[in-house]
């Protein structure tokens, strides 16, 4: 049987995994701005798309970090009825961890849907409870468990 502690741990274990991706990327980008020396003008193109490239991967790294704080919020041993934050949602058609947007997360044979609260997905189940419906772009939902 599949736990919400097992799939809480599978999302910190992603995202620790997406972090350490991100920063060996950042620190690349800086060694080969450091290498490549000092602008040899000012329009300098490839050194200036190196410290683009940097301060994109700044950006992503520090969405992961706020994506991590919030997943560490959840309280596991929260009792859950309703379709919130920190849920984990069995439908016919899906299961969704509700906590940050990592998508699709396989622990053995089971597919889980990690989204966020601010995914349309989420607006459409929220509040519900065990055996509500709802439609979602004519995908027709039934929630069974809720943990």
């Amino acid at each position: 049987m599949l736990d919400k502690k097992t799939i809480y741990l599978k999302c910190i274990e992603t995202i620790n995994l997406k972090i350490e991706n991100l920063q060996n990327e950042i620190n690349e980008a800086q060694k080969q701005a450091n290498e490549y020396g000092c602008p040899k003008d000012r329009y300098d193109a490839f050194r200036s798309q190196l410290l683009r490239k940097k301060d994109m991967l700044s950006r992503q790294l520090q969405q992961f970090i706020d994506d991590k704080n919030n997943l560490l919020k959840i309280d596991l041993d929260k009792k859950i009825n309703t379709v919130e934050f920190g849920a984990f949602v069995v439908t016919n058609r899906q299961k969704m961890f509700i906590s940050v947007s990592l998508g699709k997360i396989q622990i053995d044979d089971t597919e889980i849907y990690a989204i966020s609260t601010l995914v349309p997905m989420y607006n459409t189940i929220k509040g519900l409870k065990v055996g509500d419906k709802a439609n979602h772009n004519g995908l027709h939902l039934e929630i069974l468990e809720i943990y």
